[in-house]
Parts: structure tokens; C-alpha cells; sequence
């Protein structure tokens, strides 16, 4: 397990070892940003009736072609109401947007291009009417039984007013993982705690909750742990009984009080690599847990451990919900940038966009993987394939963005 391997290599034994998490039928409110795993269907045609789209009048279009100009109102009709037929096709029913249209017309013409004096309707000079004119038709959108959307995606704000249209009052939607974020380290303190000289503020579970949080995964728990083996070994076994999915930062290096790989698989956690070819992030730990738990150790350095969860554990996550795979983003490297050690480097950069339109990724200068502050300005991070050493001002480059 001590093998280095390529991230290509982690994507696949990521892949390879955590399945899709179970569905649940979820309340209609409880929805928005959940992944939908099935299909929504139409209960009945949409639009459902023929429908006008403008305020005016609704009459019978062979008495305008015959030469009909004046139209008695026979009545009113706003949306919501039941639609009124004609007893005469030389009559007009005044009508609103929204309305159904009188199976006994089959036109609307708009009301600025009327004059209405003692109840007749008198289409102006000039204007032109056609058939089926100002009416979206029953069905045109889609048929009873058509697909509405697909599962697999994200129930962004367009897709949610879908189950609204149909009366799904339960959505079956992907089950949330439990989720538990470990930080360890005798330096580490609480944001709200005195820190002295030689101690610091634990960062890295909270910009990852943030980043989850913000993904729509709000059954995060925060812990903390120090450098000692029986306080680590305690904790992380309550934990792993809970969770299905833990993530850890720090202590997965090779030092003498790195004891999370160890600890682990005294857990019953087991190993399917440590270190990936990347920088930042190389000592990234990942295992499986008795109970099929996905276990990340990121580095403890705040600029590895984020570009590590950014790059490994979002997607994971994202798999397991039962999100359909889409494309990598992608940038076009603003600037020249050389590397030439044998890794995949994860560049911080911002965004920003050109006169024709491109994405450019611009480089972000940090000093070291330490150097959380500097990540502040930037929008994410790009991937230098390891097989190059240089790469030059317009190269396309697969981009991630921060949650």
C-alpha cells in the first residue's frame, strides 16, 4: 500500500470501492439540491388545456376572414375559471391571460389591438388574425406519461418547479451519507479558544463543511483529536459506527505522531493506498471501513487537505448520490507555468474571462501548502498533467472550482 500511485490511479480505486448510496422518499419542501434517482413523469398533458398567452378576446377566425370586424362580448373569462363557449361563432368572449380558451374559438387577438365600446369588441383596422394565434396548445410542452426529468441530476430551482406540477408530494431523491469531520493534532484549537504561541486555529474541517454545506450535505458532525494513540483509536471507533463517511486531516504522513493510518487499520479500515503522485496533497490516505464507511486522511496542510477534498471526496460523494457524470471544466491557462517534477500539480488560480469570451485561469502565488491565506483569492484550482514539465499560455487545462 505504501506504492505511489497517479491520480488517475486514486480516481479508479475511489471509484472501484464506494457504490451508489441508497434512495429515499424525501417531502416535496426537502428537495432543492437533492440528486433525483427517478425519472419524474407528467400526470397530465402540460400546458393541460390550451392556454391563452395574451389578454384580448377569443372568436371564431372564419367570421374575422369573412369580413367581421365588430364582436358582442358574450362574457369573461380570467385564468382559473371555467371556460365559456360561444352560443353564436360572430360572438367574442373576453378573455385573460392564462385562461382557457373556448373549445368554440380558435384565435385570441390582444387587446391593444381592439377598441371595446358598449360591450362590442372591434378589431382595429389594419390588424391581421390568424388561426391559433396567441394560444400555447394543450400538450405542446409535453404529453401525459413523457419524462420530465431524468434521474441523475441535481434538483436545481428550474427542476423543482417539475414535481410541483405534477402534485409529487414525495420525491425519491438520494439518501444523505453521514458525514464526519476529524481534525488532529495537539496544535489545533477552536476557533473560539486562547491560542498561545505555539499553537493555531483549527481551519481545515471548517472550510471543508462550508464546502459541503454549500453541496447541499448538511449532516456533518466536527471533531477533533490529538496526537495520542489510545484518544484517537477511542474516538474514531464511535465514529466509524456512525458515519458513512469520515474524513480526516493530518497525521498521514511518516512521522513518529502520524497515527492515522496505523489506528485505522487496527479499526478494521482497510488500506487501498496512501500517496498519490500530486502536489499538493501527496501523503493522501484512502480506505474502506468494515461497513463500506469511505475514509479519506488528507494531509493536514490547509492548501492540501482543501485541494485533496476538492479533487477526491466532493466527486465521491457526488458519484454515490447517483449524479450522472458530466464533463470536466475547463480553462485556458491565462499564463506560462513550468513544473518539472514528475507529479500532477494542482494549481491554484482565479478566474477571469477575456474579449472573446474564454475562461482564463490565472495562476495564484502561495507560499508553500501552509499558506491557507493565499488561497483567498483564488476560484479553485486547475490540473498540470504530470507528463508534461512546461506548459504554455493557452493550454486548456481541467479546472475545479472551490464550493
Amino acid at each position: 500500500m505504501q506504492t505511489m500511485i497517479t491520480v488517475e490511479e486514486a480516481d479508479r480505486l475511489i471509484r472501484r470501492h464506494v457504490g451508489v448510496y441508497p434512495t429515499v422518499e424525501v417531502p416535496f419542501s426537502d428537495i432543492h439540491g437533492r440528486v433525483l434517482r427517478r425519472d419524474l413523469t407528467a400526470d397530465r398533458d402540460l400546458p393541460p388545456y390550451n392556454r391563452v398567452t395574451m389578454d384580448g378576446i377569443a372568436l371564431v377566425h372564419a367570421a374575422w376572414a369573412a369580413g367581421q370586424r365588430d364582436f358582442p362580448i358574450a362574457g369573461m373569462v380570467k385564468a382559473g375559471e371555467a371556460p365559456l363557449e360561444l352560443t353564436e361563432p360572430t360572438q367574442c368572449v373576453e378573455i385573460m391571460t392564462g385562461a382557457v380558451l373556448p373549445e368554440s374559438c380558435d384565435c385570441v387577438v390582444p387587446v391593444e389591438a381592439l377598441t371595446i365600446v358598449d360591450g362590442v369588441a372591434t378589431v382595429e383596422s389594419g390588424v391581421h388574425v390568424k388561426p391559433r394565434h396567441n394560444i400555447h396548445p394543450q400538450g405542446s410542452d409535453s404529453r401525459r406519461g413523457d419524462c420530465l426529468v431524468k434521474a441523475g441530476v441535481r434538483l436545481l430551482s428550474p427542476r423543482v418547479a417539475m414535481p410541483a406540477s405534477t402534485g409529487d408530494v414525495l420525491v425519491t431523491v438520494d439518501k444523505q451519507p453521514r458525514i464526519a469531520l476529524v481534525g488532529t493534532g495537539d496544535e489545533l484549537r477552536n476557533i473560539e479558544d486562547e491560542v498561545l504561541p505555539h499553537q493555531i486555529r483549527q481551519t481545515n474541517t471548517h472550510a471543508i463543511r462550508a464546502a459541503l454545506c454549500n453541496a447541499g450535505y448538511t449532516d456533518v458532525a466536527l471533531h477533533h483529536f490529538p496526537d495520542v494513540r489510545e484518544l484517537l483509536l477511542d474516538g474514531l471507533r464511535r465514529i466509524l459506527a456512525v458515519n458513512e463517511v469520515v474524513v480526516l486531516s493530518g497525521g498521514v504522513s511518516m512521522g513518529k505522531f502520524d497515527l492515522v493510518p496505523g489506528v485505522l487499520e487496527e479499526l478494521g479500515v482497510e488500506g487501498v493506498f496512501h500517496k498519490v503522485r500530486q502536489r499538493p496533497g501527496k501523503p493522501l490516505w484512502f480506505g474502506i471501513g468494515g461497513a463500506g464507511q469511505a475514509v479519506y486522511g488528507l494531509p493536514g496542510n490547509p492548501v492540501s487537505a482543501l485541494v485533496s477534498f476538492q479533487r477526491y471526496v466532493m466527486p465521491q460523494l457526488e458519484h454515490s448520490a447517483g449524479l450522472e457524470a458530466e464533463p470536466p471544466g475547463c480553462a485556458v491557462l491565462a499564463e506560462e507555468f513550468k513544473f518539472t517534477k514528475p507529479l500532477t500539480y494542482l494549481l491554484p488560480v482565479r478566474l477571469s474571462f477575456n474579449a472573446e469570451g474564454q475562461l482564463l485561469a490565472i495562476p495564484v502565488p502561495l507560499n508553500g501548502s501552509g499558506d491557507f491565506a493565499g488561497l483567498v483569492p483564488s476560484d479553485g484550482f486547475v490540473e498540470l498533467p504530470a507528463a508534461e514539465d512546461f506548459f504554455p499560455a493557452g493550454t486548456i487545462v481541467r479546472l475545479y472550482r472551490w464550493q
